[in-house]
């Protein structure tokens, strides 16, 4: 490793910016790595997004008064009218999934995530999560850019434009997914913020890096003809912005265009779980026959897609990439209207990533310096949805009131579970933590202080967490 290579890799990246202060004709770019406003704890993020909702009282959240009142109409005076409709007087169901205290904490875990209850000590279990909107689109939006309405930048954005990325080699922000989730592209918008800010979309159900990333390579040109290409691109759009004065979107494509002759040195490796050992697949459940194969059907590689993704996302943190975010299957799988069993075979494919990520990056003393977000854009009401179009009637509707989030590594304390929802699961009551807190709590470990990571746009200042979001500082170690 040469002395400008550790100067990138360590300590955030920052020994690198002073550097490139230091040397002459050196250009600081909108992805240097820049300083914090106080001392991180977190250098990346990884994000998990179960996209749909999944259930908090089927998996980290039980709630006895279920069992105890199973099939029983739930009491109005819990609702309150603001719910109104016949939902008010459905019954209350009863998890079918076991739950069992797990680790040296003690912490319930549900039948559905055993390898995550393996793990459980380095989990903080925030169960008063709550949001604004119980519709997809909105609350998807909000959990991704605090905003429930398009053309906000995304947390991933928000984090680039504050703190850059230590490897000029790869893009700051990723974003991988099998298919397109819900509400799609806007998720990992760069929104008002710089182009260059914008996340990477990867699919995670093709199998070779070539495939992954379109025209990754040119094969009919050497990289010195690329490189003399570029750079005589790159001249003309500079003359075209001195002709027409600051053109935002024409200097996010410059940049673009530098990351992707760059990400040649490197994409190829690092989006390559192929040059895992089999055992480490193994470890996330990356079945050996996806590896091996270059599918054009999504179904062959449909039980392996989220595996892959969590694999991929260990090795771009480990190359200096500040922000992954992994989608869980296009659209919105999680949404469990019909039957709450739908959730077993989802949290199969689930389950063995989530808890392999962990303990890899525990083991290669990633951890403590990557944060981890586990969830979906809310939970699920305790009672059982009764509508006539539905077969099987034995789901939960959409509750964006209280449901739980899992927080692993980056400064956060493990073993432990934070906040409440009420006896029946419904509404988050003991120390809520909305969107914003999270997102101010996310900020906060990266050395980021929310207040002031503003970014000033049609005439007033934005932030991630708008005019609202506060530290929870009770889970940080």
């Amino acid at each position: 490793m040469t002395r400008r290579e550790l100067l990138r890799t360590a300590g955030n990246g920052f020994g690198a910016l002073s550097l490139a202060g230091l040397l002459p004709g050196a250009e600081v770019g909108p992805m240097t790595p820049r300083s914090t406003h106080h001392a991180p704890k977190a250098k990346h993020v990884i994000f998990l997004f179960l996209n749909g909702g999944p259930s908090h009282v089927d998996s980290f959240d039980p709630k006895p008064a279920l069992d105890r009142l199973d099939g029983q109409p739930m009491p109005q005076t819990e609702v309150g009218p603001e719910n109104g409709g016949e939902e008010k007087v459905n019954r209350l169901m009863k998890s079918p999934f076991a739950f069992q205290q797990d680790g040296q904490s003690g912490l319930p875990v549900s039948s559905l995530f055993p390898e995550v209850a393996k793990v459980i000590d380095d989990v903080c279990v925030v169960r008063s999560m709550w949001t604004d909107l119980p519709a997809h689109p909105q609350a998807i939006m909000q959990m991704n850019s605090g905003r429930f309405v398009a053309g906000m930048p995304s947390m991933g954005s928000w984090v680039t434009y504050g703190l850059g990325t230590a490897n000029q080699n790869l893009p700051g922000f990723v974003a991988l997914c099998a298919g397109m989730p819900n509400v799609g592209p806007e998720l990992w918008s760069s929104g008002f913020l710089p182009a260059v800010h914008q996340g990477t979309y990867v699919p995670t159900d093709e199998t070779s890096p070539e495939k992954m990333i379109r025209h990754l390579r040119n094969a009919r040109l050497s990289e010195a003809e690329l490189r003399a290409q570029l750079d005589l691109t790159q001249a003309l759009n500079r003359l075209d912005i001195e002709r027409r004065g600051n053109d935002p979107r024409l200097e996010g494509r410059i940049q673009s265009m530098e990351i992707a002759f760059r990400m040649q040195m490197e994409a190829t490796d690092a989006f390559d779980v192929g040059r895992e050992s089999p055992a480490m697949r193994a470890l996330y459940g990356v079945p050996e026959r996806v590896v091996e194969m270059n599918s054009k059907k999504r179904s062959a590689t449909r039980d392996g897609d989220f595996a892959r993704g969590c694999l991929v996302a260990r090795r771009l943190v480990e190359r200096g990439v500040r922000f992954v975010q992994v989608y869980f299957g296009e659209d919105i799988p999680w949404d469990s209207h019909h039957d709450i069993m739908v959730h077993k075979p989802l949290a199969q494919q689930a389950d063995r990533p989530i808890a392999a990520l962990i303990a890899d990056l525990k083991q290669r003393g990633l951890l403590d310096e990557t944060l981890i977000l586990v969830g979906g854009e809310f939970g699920r009401t305790p009672w059982v949805e009764t509508v006539g179009r539905m077969n099987v009637q034995n789901g939960r509707n959409h509750n964006a009131k209280g449901f739980t989030y899992l927080l692993a590594g980056g400064g956060v304390k493990g073993g432990r579970a934070y906040g409440a929802t009420d006896e029946f699961g419904f509404k988050a009551v003991e120390k809520p933590v909305h969107v914003h807190d999270l997102h101010a709590t996310a900020l906060h470990l990266l050395g980021l202080d929310h207040k002031r990571l503003t970014y000033r746009y049609s005439g007033r200042d934005f932030r991630l967490t708008d005019v609202a979001g506060n530290v929870v500082h009770d889970i940080i170690a």
